[in-house]
């Protein structure tokens, strides 16, 4: 049973690895913006140093709506983050 509620969390994370490998396998045509990204994102009060694209992803350096600094990865597409622990 243990094994079974394992798979079912993992595979839904088959696009993160969990060793921190971040992999999005979007099409370039639909990826938005950076600047979409980093503009949504300071108007949830994060404060933006950097965002590039890293294996497909969009990964954010700065700090987040409490004032926390973080490394965050987003998916290119619809910027759901992607919330894995390492």
């Amino acid at each position: 049973m243990k094994k079974l509620l394992l798979s079912l969390i993992v595979c839904p994370m088959s696009s993160v690895l969990a060793d921190g490998n971040y992999k999005c396998e979007v099409p370039k045509a639909e990826m938005r913006p950076q600047m979409e990204l980093q503009k949504k994102l300071k108007s949830e009060g994060w404060k933006v140093r950097m965002v590039q694209t890293l294996n497909g992803c969009y990964e954010v350096y700065g700090f987040d709506s409490n004032k926390k600094r973080v490394e965050a990865f987003f998916d290119p597409k619809t910027f759901q983050r992607l919330d894995v622990t390492q």
